[in-house]
C-alpha cells in the first residue's frame, strides 16, 4: 500500500521537526516548508495527501496559502495549527475551508488521531486505481495495457496511464484542465496555455474505443473538464 504524504508548513524549526518526526514514525512521508513563500509553491505544485498548515508565517500567510489551495484543490485535507487562545484565527481558518485544527502545544497522539480522521473522511483520499472496466474489456494500469474480450490488446503510454489513473481515482467528479495540468503534468496552469490535455484525451479515447461523439467511459463535462464515469453509472 502507498504511504500517505503530508506537507508541513511551519516556521518554528523545533515544532516542524517534531511534527515531521512524529509523522514519519507513524508511517507517513513528509514534505517540509519553513516559510509561507516556499510553502505556497509546494502546496500548489507538490504531490501530497494532507496539509498541516501554520497560520502565522513569514512571507505569505497561512490564510493566503489556504485560499490558494482551496481554489486549486477544493477537496485536499487541510489541518491548521494555531496558538492556544487564537479563537478568531481558528474560526477564520475553518471558514476558509480547513478541515480541522490543532492547538499548540499539542500531543503527538492528538495530532496523529486528527490526521487519520481527516484522511479517512476526505474525498481526495482515493484508493490507487489499477484497473478500469470497459464495456468490452479492461484497462490494466499496472501493465499499461488495454485488454479486450476478443483477446486484442493496446499499449498505453506512461502519461496516458497517469492521466487515466487520476481521472479514475476521482470517478464521477469533473476534473478541470487546470487541475490535470497541476496534478498529473506537474505544471503551473496559470503560466501555460496548452491543448496537450485534449490531445491526450483524444488518444486515450481512441485506445479505449470510446466514441468521442458519445463517450461511455471518458466523458467531457462542458465548461468544467473531463470525468471518468462511475462504474455503477
Amino acid at each position: 500500500m502507498d504511504r500517505k504524504r503530508v506537507l508541513v508548513i511551519e516556521d518554528d524549526s523545533a515544532i516542524r521537526r517534531g511534527l515531521a518526526d512524529a509523522l514519519r514514525f507513524a508511517g507517513y512521508e513528509v514534505l517540509e516548508a519553513a516559510t509561507g513563500t516556499v510553502g505556497r509553491a509546494q502546496a500548489e505544485r507538490g504531490t501530497f495527501d494532507l496539509l498541516l498548515l501554520d497560520l502565522i508565517l513569514p512571507g505569505v500567510s497561512g490564510f493566503e496559502i489556504l485560499e490558494a489551495v482551496r481554489a486549486s484543490r477544493p477537496t485536499l485535507p487541510v489541518i491548521i495549527l494555531t496558538a492556544r487562545g487564537d479563537e478568531a484565527d481558528r474560526v477564520k481558518g475553518l471558514g476558509l475551508g480547513a478541515d480541522d485544527y490543532v492547538v499548540k502545544p499539542f500531543s503527538v497522539r492528538e495530532l496523529l488521531a486528527r490526521v487519520e480522521a481527516v484522511l479517512r473522511r476526505s474525498p481526495e483520499r482515493p484508493n490507487r486505481v489499477e484497473c478500469v472496466s470497459l464495456p468490452n474489456g479492461v484497462v490494466d494500469l499496472a501493465r499499461r495495457e488495454v485488454r479486450w474480450k476478443n483477446g486484442q490488446r493496446a499499449e498505453l503510454s506512461e502519461r496516458e496511464v497517469e492521466l487515466l489513473r487520476y481521472l479514475a481515482a476521482h470517478a464521477g467528479r469533473a476534473i478541470s484542465r487546470a487541475e490535470i495540468l497541476l496534478r498529473v503534468w506537474r505544471l503551473d496552469p496559470k503560466r501555460l496555455a496548452t491543448r496537450t490535455i485534449d490531445m491526450h484525451v483524444a488518444h486515450l479515447r481512441e485506445k479505449l474505443r470510446d466514441d468521442p461523439d458519445h463517450p461511455r467511459v471518458l466523458l467531457t463535462v462542458r465548461g468544467k473538464g473531463y470525468m471518468v464515469r462511475k462504474p455503477e453509472d
